[in-house]
């Protein structure tokens, strides 16, 4: 991203559609589409609410948590890559729902028209979503968006790796365990829109962590793939590890049956909504969120994720040498944006196992989107992606749980 660019808000960027949404004082909505005629993939990303710099940024969180941060309380949040973000005003209960309903049904139609489809031929819908304001949220904003009835819903709750956990469940037949519905069979060549929809500043409004509401911003993303057609599985990776010390606790604002021996419950809320739920470490107070500092994201995130990343590095280079496609390369890769430190981190260690392939940092006007962020990172990147190219999705999240997969852009 140019310098120029990095002083814009979101919302001040040269190709995305404002409005406003009459809920409260007035809530402002940003959209920006983005297609690749040469892959037939495109999607949607945006943001709503007030945009806040770093330098505005301080008397709205000391509003939120009622007292003054002290000097040592204010993050760099430059240096952690972040510029900009968006929040809304406190509202009702109603108007939450209603508010991120109309979000989310404006995402969706907004990107089926961007792919060049009639809503009618959707087949299937997964959305990442750290804490659901509803629990048919899916099922109701894809009904908003004129999907029909008979198409797969997935509601997936993995924190910040949900969009990355959905596509990957699109994506991917071998993650289907026995007596589940076997998604990535059930939408292969189907029209499909995956992405990540989070109401963070809804999510973080009642917390008193100084660090979460520093970090954290409304964001969302879909794109439109036809799986095993214009986006094809190669080798991929789903992996859970319990965060015993509540590194990122999180609370749980969708069913789970508490079964810490089973992290991921499969739920199948009616014939055509299914809801992947992840358990988390809950904060003691019932706060929404609580962060053990910087570090301890650090700590949670970069040794495992190295770890995963590399397994589906060499599991990918295994797959390429039997293909006799030996020289093959990962083109670029899509990482969640946690932070810049942590990424800078992963991509020195991964480095020093030989590991190289670009992971640009692409999300300076959003702040930490959780599950929306890897789908954006993606559309920025997608103009410059090519038929055949070869990508590598990386997807973390609080929990903690982890989708790392390689795919290739196009079935050529």
């Amino acid at each position: 991203m140019s310098e120029n660019l990095r002083k814009l808000s979101f919302y001040e960027r040269p190709n995305v559609e404002n409005a406003i949404i009459p809920i409260g004082e007035g809530v402002p909505i940003g959209l920006e589409g983005v297609y690749s005629k040469e892959l037939g993939i495109g999607g949607v990303y945006g943001s709503w609410g007030q945009s806040y710099s770093n330098a505005n940024l301080v008397p709205f969180v000391e509003h939120r948590i009622g007292t003054p941060l002290q000097p040592d309380d204010i993050l760099n949040l430059s240096e952690l890559g972040f510029d900009f973000r968006q929040h809304i005003q406190d509202l009702s209960d109603e108007d939450h729902l209603k508010l991120e309903l109309e979000v989310g049904a404006r995402l969706l139609r907004r990107a089926i028209e961007v792919c060049g489809w009639q809503a009618n031929e959707v087949d299937g819908v997964l959305i990442g979503m750290s804490g659901p304001v509803s629990h048919d949220y899916v099922s109701r904003i894809a009904q908003m968006a004129g999907i029909p009835e008979s198409a797969l819903k997935v509601s997936v709750h993995k924190a910040c790796d949900g969009s990355m956990g959905g596509l990957h469940l699109a994506l991917n037949p071998l993650l289907a365990k026995d007596g589940e519905v076997n998604i990535a069979e059930e939408l292969r060549g189907k029209k499909v829109l995956v992405g990540g929809i989070e109401g963070l500043s809804r999510f973080t409004s009642g917390v008193k962590d100084k660090n979460a509401l520093q970090l954290f911003g409304n964001g969302m993303g879909v794109l439109g793939v036809i799986p095993n057609e214009n986006m094809k599985f190669l080798v991929g990776k789903s992996f859970e590890n319990y965060d015993e010390e509540g590194l990122l606790a999180v609370r749980m604002y969708y069913p789970h049956s508490g079964d810490s021996e089973s992290l991921v419950d499969v739920i199948q809320e009616d014939s055509s909504h299914i809801r992947i739920s992840g358990l988390m470490h809950e904060p003691d107070d019932g706060a929404s969120i609580e962060m053990a500092g910087l570090m301890g994201m650090v700590k949670l995130f970069v040794r495992t994720g190295v770890q995963v990343v590399e397994d589906v590095y060499k599991d990918y280079h295994s797959l390429m040498d039997k293909l006799g496609e030996s020289g093959k390369a990962i083109t670029t890769g899509v990482v969640h944006h946690a932070n810049y430190k942590i990424n800078a981190l992963k991509a020195k260690n991964l480095a020093k196992l030989g590991i190289e392939f670009p992971m640009p940092w692409l999300l300076h006007d959003f702040g930490n989107v959780s599950a929306a962020s890897n789908v954006i990172s993606f559309l920025r990147q997608l103009p410059n992606i090519k038929l055949g190219d070869h990508i590598m999705f990386d997807g973390f999240g609080a929990g903690t749980y982890y989708d790392v997969m390689a795919v290739q852009m196009g079935n050529s």
